[in-house]
């Protein structure tokens, strides 16, 4: 077998892939790509058996068909190393050692037999829905890093795809963050719960955020199939009912704090530095129009106090946050402003946009408050 193909966009193809595959694997073979010969086209695979990566790469010239497992941190270290030129990969039927070949010079690795690398599983009884894929990497990116990673709740480990006749909704829970992100321009014909795991979903994201394509997810109860240009990923869902996240999300909130986005997070940033490093604690004093921001440490004597202007409709209240759990809602919002609605220091706080920038687009974050240190 034999093919040439540009060293610059092997290497894009195949860093696509890497994050597939997995450092403690029990399978030798998945330490490797599978390369498969297909008429003009070159299909290129990852898998770590829970997630399996496909991506099509068509070439001009391909002698022979067949297929080879070759390693993969030999080849991406070795592909780094190149300017762009044309590589010629010749590879032996039957040991499948492998000859590449660069302007300057040979490089030789051991492939193994194609045929061991495990099969994806094929998809029965499916039913299919269309994303565009912005739509979706924005989706992922305003919920991935809500999501929790007790091994012991594995099923909040992932981002929950509610799917139904009118819109899509997308939910990730840790217990202490909660993001509720809904699109009403999605749609499905069958109404499906699907809990994503976090490794496909970043190796999505990553991909499709600069890509005006649709993707096409097909998915029965044990797996999910995504097809976007020329990749392809397969995931097993976590099983498991997702816990009912409406239930914990308070809908009498009377105190509604209105400030700039910007200035919330920046100042969140600086006075966090001084918080205690294990609760990462800052605490909100509202008054009237002004929003006072305080950090301390006590055992090291560090304490920090900013204030804003803001708008706040309730009674002076006082409530503590986790600061990192703020910071990562507030730039994952996009509006100017936001709405911050409690109900009491011991209730969860509930972060909206302030305006509706996107009518096919609903976003609610909500964050447990941490108990007060006494002053």
């Amino acid at each position: 077998m034999k093919f040439i193909v540009s060293s610059g966009t092997l290497l894009k193809y195949i860093q696509s892939l890497s994050g597939v595959l997995s450092s403690n694997t029990t399978l030798p073979i998945l330490e490797n790509f599978l390369f498969e010969f297909d008429q003009k086209q070159l299909i290129l695979t990852a898998s770590d058996l829970e997630t399996t990566m496909t991506a099509k790469l068509p070439l001009e010239k391909i002698e022979g068909d067949g297929k080879v497992a070759l390693p993969a941190k030999l080849l991406i270290d070795t592909l780094k190393t190149f300017a762009e030129q044309p590589l010629t990969f010749e590879i032996n039927d039957q040991n499948f050692a492998t000859e590449i070949i660069s302007d300057s010079g040979k490089y030789k690795l051991a492939g193994q037999n194609g045929a061991e690398f495990p099969k994806a599983p094929q998809l029965d009884g499916t039913s299919k829905v269309e994303i565009d894929a912005i739509t979706l990497s924005s989706a992922i990116n305003k919920t991935i890093f809500a999501t929790g990673n007790d091994e012991l709740r594995r099923i909040m480990s992932g981002v929950l795809f509610e799917l139904n006749k009118s819109d899509v909704t997308f939910v990730a829970t840790d217990a202490h963050k909660l993001v509720k992100h809904t699109r009403s321009d999605i749609k499905s014909t069958k109404a499906a719960q699907l809990v994503l795991p976090k490794k496909p979903l970043n190796l999505m994201k990553n991909i499709l955020a600069s890509n005006d394509t649709t993707v096409i997810l097909e998915f029965n109860e044990a797996n999910a199939h995504f097809t976007f240009d020329n990749f392809s990923l397969m995931c097993r869902l976590i099983d498991g009912k997702y816990p009912n996240y409406d239930a914990v999300i308070p809908k009498e909130n009377p105190f509604k704090l209105t400030v700039d986005r910007t200035s919330l997070l920046n100042s969140i940033k600086r006075v966090s530095i001084f918080s205690n490093k294990t609760t990462h604690q800052v605490r909100f004093k509202v008054n009237g129009s002004e929003l006072s921001i305080s950090a301390e440490d006590v055992d090291f004597q560090n304490e920090a106090n900013e204030r804003l202007t803001c708008q706040y409709q309730g009674e002076d209240m006082e409530i503590g946050f986790n600061s990192r759990f703020l910071l990562e809602m507030l730039q994952n919002v996009t509006t100017d402003q936001v709405n911050i609605e409690m109900s009491a220091p011991n209730r969860a706080g509930i972060i909206l946009p302030s305006e509706k920038l996107d009518k096919d687009e609903d976003l609610l974050m909500l964050v447990m408050p941490v108990m007060l240190n006494a002053n």
